[in-house]
């Protein structure tokens, strides 16, 4: 029987909430096991990979991979670093872009947004969408500028995104579920953080989505393995049927699929400064998904995930998995840093922070239905200077002269933006 499934958000939450975990249980009672049985092989899996962590940072390992963007171009990644980087799901590019060519990226940024006076424009955040995890980030609701444009479509971005999405099974079941060769130029913000910041971080989350993991039909089957007992085949690299759904709405959502999300450093990062951390196992979706079907956990609830806010990892429910959780190695000015899509991930509280704290938030986004569907959103987006739809309505650089053009854009970001 096929499970319940809601393509538009449900009216009543806790009603559809009881009744998809319900559905969801006798599903899995029904390959002669039951939920317990199968989160109990799950769990044994996931405690290993956390044994792997903390044995490696006794050791004083980086728990991160970290590739040469060298290597990426040449082709030369080594075996034991693409092992690596299946079994941690993220990773850092060293010298992604040259230094100087990140440092003047981030100078023109400051022009940028001085030149149109966005200071003293500044209306503060737009939406609450990480009020379930705590303090909000430093971050500028800038989509549009000169520097953000030529870093998603060069050719170094372009390069290291085709490799990250090679990383996925991209064909199964005689589909192709995405093209790993485009990216569909995901429009995203900007953080800068000064020197002597004092910042409370953002707690433990993931953004693939929210209650839609459970209810929606794509999500049903492309977690399929997960909710039909059949656990042990459950793959977090096969993309099938990620890549057509719906999304339920949100004040900030991402209504594309994302191989990695992603940052580039605008700035020198020292590994204390609170900086990224995630828990390393890609795998721990499945925890995620399967934990809120276990008895202790309220009918209506699933351990604490709603819609219009960030889907949360707690001490409460996940601990096992945040025993894992890993901050980035120092990076530098042109490097990048990557973490698969549904990956946990935080950003550690500082207090008088040493020197800057720069990204530009730039994901792979490999072209695909769903992809193609918010490319047109983006490419009105693009030519009004408007903020992109997935992001709250403050569109301060309608107005703003020198934002990227259309006729500055490349074959690459001509691609990415559907226009042919």
């Amino acid at each position: 029987m096929p499970l319940p499934h809601w393509e538009q958000q449900p009216t009543d939450l806790p009603a559809a909430t009881r009744e998809i975990k319900s559905a969801l249980r006798a599903q899995i009672a029904a390959s002669g096991r039951s939920v317990e049985e199968v989160f109990a092989v799950l769990e044994k899996r996931i405690q290993a990979d956390v044994d792997d962590i903390k044995a490696a940072k006794d050791r004083g390992e980086t728990i991160w991979p970290v590739i040469d963007y060298a290597d990426i171009e040449a082709g030369t990644v080594p075996p034991d670093q693409l092992a690596k980087l299946h079994r941690r799901g993220c990773l850092v590019v060293r010298g992604h872009f040259p230094r100087e060519q990140a440092l003047a990226w981030d100078d023109s940024i400051v022009d940028y947004v001085e030149s149109n006076q966005f200071f003293d424009n500044y209306r503060g955040p737009g939406d609450d969408f990480f009020g379930s995890v705590g303090s909000k980030p430093e971050i500028y609701p800038i989509y549009w500028s000169p520097a953000q444009m030529q870093a998603r479509q060069s050719v170094r971005m372009s390069c290291v995104q085709k490799f990250l999405n090679g990383q996925w099974k991209h064909e199964s079941e005689g589909t192709q579920w995405f093209d790993p060769e485009r990216d569909s130029l995901y429009p995203d913000r900007i953080r800068r953080r000064p020197p002597g910041a004092n910042s409370g971080g953002l707690g433990t989350h993931l953004d693939p989505g929210t209650l839609d993991l459970w209810m929606t039909q794509a999500y049903q089957q492309a977690f399929r393995h997960l909710f039909d007992g059949s656990v042990e085949q459950y793959d977090p690299w096969d993309a099938a049927y990620r890549t057509t759904g719906p999304q339920y709405p949100g004040s900030t959502m991402c209504s594309v699929f994302r191989t990695f999300q992603g940052w580039t450093a605008l700035s020198d990062m020292a590994h204390d400064q609170g900086v990224l951390h995630t828990v390393p196992i890609p795998a721990a979706m499945a925890y995620l998904l399967l934990r809120p079907l276990l008895t202790d956990v309220p009918d209506d609830d699933m351990c604490g995930v709603t819609v219009n806010q960030v889907f949360p990892a707690s001490l409460k429910w996940h601990p096992l998995l945040l025993e894992a959780l890993s901050g980035i190695p120092d990076v530098h000015a042109g490097d990048s840093v990557w973490w698969h899509c549904d990956m946990i991930h935080s950003v550690a509280p500082v207090e008088d922070q040493q020197g800057w704290g720069n990204v530009m938030y730039i994901p792979a986004a490999p072209w695909c239905p769903r992809n193609e569907r918010y490319a047109a959103q983006v490419r009105d987006a693009f030519t009004t200077g408007s903020s992109p739809s997935d992001f709250p309505e403050e569109h301060y650089e309608r107005s703003w002269p020198n934002r990227f053009s259309t006729d500055e854009l490349s074959e690459i970001g001509r691609r990415g933006l559907g226009i042919l």
